[in-house]
């Protein structure tokens, strides 16, 4: 069963409160969602609570005998990490060992990467010229940086996103002007019909991260199509992108421009090698595996016996 807004795409029973998804955020929307999908569960009788928002930790006391899991999606927020304090009993994943070292000690917590359906997704073995950039115009994902190495090293640069409010004037000032220099193709904001070519025949996907990333969804999309990904080893990169094999670390832009230029050891890699890998490591299926195995455990440690077919929302 799936609480969700009425818009969601899902194989599963879906239920909604809200018929569209509300943006930007809002803790009354939240709160008003939540706590109606935490009512629901009630009525169902079901065996465990997947949650994705910090607020069901606080309304899942209404529950006390159904075992709670939840996801951690953020880096480190002090007043989330202050607030999980208050929920020893919840069962936590972190989405990376990086995010999880760098959260407030959890008694309950494992780290399961995010999956993708590998089929959506294609590789080829002969890949265009140019390299790629996709994320938010923001200092922490380096998108100036990646424009000015690809510019050094001599190769076209395709660079999808926009700008969110809070980065605005960095945006403005650091990449709009950017993306009119002759070495790049600015594609804007993309969807999965267009990032499925743009990754499948690109040299690289470049990622100069400037934080700690918890995850990083583009660097499994990248690898699943072939496609090196070539980044800073912050956060979550040096666990997600194997050396070689998925992509590159690159401790600064010099070593960024040295690894995409023409010549460089981009040109030897081994995109069938790189997309099997990702297969294995971030496939759907073993995304789901491993969510199954800790709903189990999860259900063993909840009070009284439940001989029903397990049910999870």
């Amino acid at each position: 069963m799936l609480f969700a807004t009425g818009d969601s795409c899902t194989r599963a029973e879906l239920r909604s409160l809200y018929p569209q998804a509300q943006w930007p955020p809002d803790v009354l929307t939240d709160v008003n969602h939540v706590s109606w999908a935490i009512e629901q569960a009630g009525k169902d009788e079901f065996d465990v609570i997947h949650a994705h928002s910090a607020m069901a930790l606080a309304l899942a006391r209404l529950l006390p005998d159904v075992p709670v899991v939840y996801t951690l999606h953020h880096e480190r927020d002090e007043r989330l990490s202050a607030f999980y304090r208050h929920y020893p009993d919840i069962w936590y994943i972190a989405i990376s060992a990086d995010q999880m070292r760098r959260e407030v000690p959890l008694r309950r917590v494992q780290v399961i990467h995010h999956g993708l359906d590998a089929d959506k997704y294609r590789w080829t073995d002969r890949p265009s010229n140019y390299v790629a950039f996709v994320g938010r115009f923001a200092p922490v994902k380096g998108p100036h940086t990646a424009i000015d190495a690809a510019g050094e090293a001599g190769v076209e640069i395709r660079v999808a996103g926009d700008i969110h409010d809070v980065d605005r004037e960095f945006g403005e000032r650091e990449v709009m002007p950017r993306l009119t220099l002759p070495h790049v193709r600015y594609l804007g904001k993309i969807g999965l019909a267009d990032k499925v070519p743009l990754l499948r025949d690109a040299r690289a996907l470049i990622a100069p991260i400037e934080w700690n990333e918890p995850f990083g969804l583009i660097f499994i999309e990248a690898m699943l199509s072939g496609c090196p990904v070539v980044a800073f080893p912050r956060g979550s990169v040096p666990e997600l992108v194997e050396p070689g094999v998925t992509g590159f670390h690159v401790r600064d832009r010099q070593e960024l421009v040295r690894v995409i230029r023409p010549g460089g050891p981009l040109d030897e890699f081994d995109r069938e090698r790189c997309r099997r890998r990702a297969v294995e490591r971030f496939g759907r299926e073993r995304m789901v595996r491993d969510h199954e195995r800790f709903y189990e455990r999860a259900i063993r440690h909840a009070p009284g016996v439940r001989p029903r077919p397990v049910r999870i929302a």
